[in-house]
């Protein structure tokens, strides 16, 4: 609630003053999201050899006793799978096995990904688990969103992967709310104003011919 003084102020004077906090608390508050976001951006924009992890994952199998799960659709019955398994992530898809003897079902999350073959009336399950290193994580967490576009079969149903989507949106919002804030402080300053012009038309301009000469 605004002070007694505060609402004696102007309402320009208002904005600008939390127009400036917002600027920079947000700026604050999404520091190591950009700075994670920028740095993985580098790693999937250059094959850098020091960053390879696929060649060097780690592939093991191991088995669990479990009681395989009657009712439910494949979602239910994967996510009773996991908790006796001991495994937790985003579910990509599950479908019975080709000779309708058990259920098959894939579970991803940044650093493994795990294939879970259940064998009717066997009572375990067979895990094939995939590990990349710490680069690899990295470049999978600038590209997890849990589902993916044109599969129908697959939609999130993991709490962390709808959590780190809300983040992303959350840090796109912000991103933009900041540019604009941006503006506002920029335009109230008169003698940046003719630089400012130039660095933004400049900008312009050269987005403009990526845009133009990529898509033409």
């Amino acid at each position: 609630m605004p002070s007694p003084t505060e609402t004696r102020r102007r309402p320009v004077d208002v904005f600008q003053r939390w127009n400036r906090k917002g600027h920079y608390y947000l700026g604050l508050y999404f520091l190591f999201f950009l700075w994670l976001f920028a740095f993985t951006g580098l790693l999937l924009n250059h094959s850098w050899r020091f960053a390879e992890f696929w060649p060097n994952r780690k592939v093991s199998t191991f088995e669990r006793p479990v009681e395989a799960p009657r009712a439910g659709n494949g979602v239910d019955r994967a996510r009773a799978l996991m908790r006796q398994i001991g495994i937790d992530g985003e579910i990509e898809w599950t479908a019975p096995r080709p000779d309708s003897a058990g259920f098959v079902f894939r579970v991803n999350r940044p650093g493994r990904n795990y294939q879970v073959t259940v064998r009717a009336g066997e009572g375990r399950a067979l895990v094939e688990q995939t590990e990349i290193n710490t680069w690899g994580i990295l470049h999978v967490l600038h590209t997890f969103t849990g589902a993916r576009a044109g599969d129908t079969r697959n939609t999130r149903d993991w709490m962390l992967t709808t959590l780190w989507v809300w983040s992303m949106d959350a840090v796109s919002a912000g991103l933009v709310l900041m540019v604009f804030s941006g503006i506002y402080v920029w335009l109230g300053l008169p003698s940046k104003r003719n630089a400012g012009i130039a660095v933004l038309l400049l900008g312009s301009v050269i987005c403009g011919l990526f845009v133009f000469g990529l898509v033409r």
